[in-house]
């Protein structure tokens, strides 16, 4: 029996993921969640986990209350996360988290030499050169959860490595595609969070309305396979049937495709290199009949355009462009901003805060910190 830490148990990737952990009858021996105590304690009655954590350290006599008596270890905090994805007992750890918070517990749960199966893009985004440089040196597995990525990964499968020529990585295009930056200026909330395809959190929906999620998962293709920005092509595909495609040096393309279903991809990373049964629907053609791609287009969407240069750029570049993104989007989410102030703030920070070079965690945390800071500042100043 698999033995599971769940980082991010209560938001959508974790919550599939306990789908599946269900169906296969695994363990979650610790499950982990920012802020939402209550449905925590309820998954906790229900998993029966060795241990819980809660991120939001005002929440933790909440969850004392609601689990007092029920023999589960409560853990809180960062110091509480980085533990839970380091306990003896686990043998692989999903981490679900959203935002450069999760990078600390990612080389938490490497350091500890647990195999992780990683849906926190901004750990690979921030600090991928930390990540995978600890990966390398511990000898763990890693698995791509986002859809994109375990795409590429099972593409590879019985591959060489060296005949890789080209990543295809696809997008929905979100909810606003076919729209210039104009037309998209007093979109409401409501509005970004209407993805045509994907059912997601609400951070993650927004960064698919404004196509800054793909450039964060052009990033972190570049550090999961080790490729160059050249390497990588996005290709927006309206139905999200195709998750993504390799182009190999004969000329060869091989695309993964399936559902827009989370949990297919999550059952991937938790079972390989079996497939099992999945609860999600079968792939019908037939039911689709065209499939449709297109050119991004990055004048109307410059949160993808500032995320490219990031790219280009290296070092905490990618850190500065993501934690702007975090806290812009909050902001959008409560209204105070407008849809396209997200890209200008975005690019913005990129171009006020020095980039330098990544040595340790604080150096991404700093960079991460200054772009923050950078957006509430421009947000009191009205922009």
């Amino acid at each position: 029996m698999k033995r599971i830490s769940v980082l991010g148990s209560t938001g959508a990737i974790g919550v599939q993921a306990l789908d599946v952990i269900k169906m296969h009858s695994m363990r979650a021996v610790c499950l982990a969640a920012k802020s939402n105590v209550d449905k925590l304690a309820e998954q906790a009655k229900e998993f029966r986990p060795e241990a819980v954590c809660i991120y939001d350290e005002d929440k933790a006599d909440r969850l004392y209350e609601l689990l007092r008596g029920e023999g589960i270890e409560i853990l809180t905090g960062m110091d509480g996360l980085c533990k839970a994805a380091s306990l003896d007992s686990t043998d692989l750890v999903l981490n679900g988290v959203v935002g450069t918070i999760g990078l600390k517990p990612t080389l938490a749960a490497i350091e500890a030499g647990k195999d992780l199966a990683l849906a926190n893009k901004e750990a690979l985004v921030s600090g991928g050169e930390l990540v995978m440089d600890a990966v390398k040196r511990k000898g763990i597995s890693l698995y791509p959860v986002d859809s994109e990525h375990s795409a590429i990964f099972q593409c590879l499968q019985g591959s060489r490595r060296e005949d890789l020529r080209k990543i295809l990585l696809t997008a929905s295009g979100g909810p606003f595609f076919g729209r210039k930056k104009q037309e998209m200026k007093n979109v409401s909330v409501e509005a970004a969070l209407a993805h045509p395809t994907w059912k997601m959190g609400k951070k993650i929906t927004v960064d698919s309305a404004t196509l800054m999620n793909k450039g964060l998962e052009f990033i972190e293709a570049m550090r999961l396979f080790g490729v160059s920005a050249d390497e990588i092509e996005i290709v927006i595909h309206r139905e999200s049937v195709i998750h993504s495609a390799v182009e190999f040096s004969d000329g060869a393309v091989i695309a993964q495709l399936g559902v827009p279903d989370m949990r297919i991809p999550i059952q991937y990373a938790l079972t390989y290199p079996a497939r099992l049964e999945s609860p999600s629907k079968r792939l019908s053609l037939w039911d689709y009949g065209t499939l449709s791609f297109y050119k991004p287009d990055f004048e109307a969407f410059e949160c993808i355009k500032a995320a490219l240069k990031a790219a280009s750029l290296g070092g905490t570049a990618p850190a500065i462009v993501s934690g702007a993104d975090e806290v812009a989007v909050g902001l959008f989410l409560d209204g105070k901003i407008g849809f396209t102030d997200i890209g200008e703030l975005v690019s913005g920070a990129l171009e006020a805060v020095e980039v330098s070079p990544i040595h340790t965690a604080d150096d991404v945390i700093s960079a991460v910190e200054a772009a923050a800071e950078y957006v509430r500042e421009r947000y009191k100043k009205g922009l």
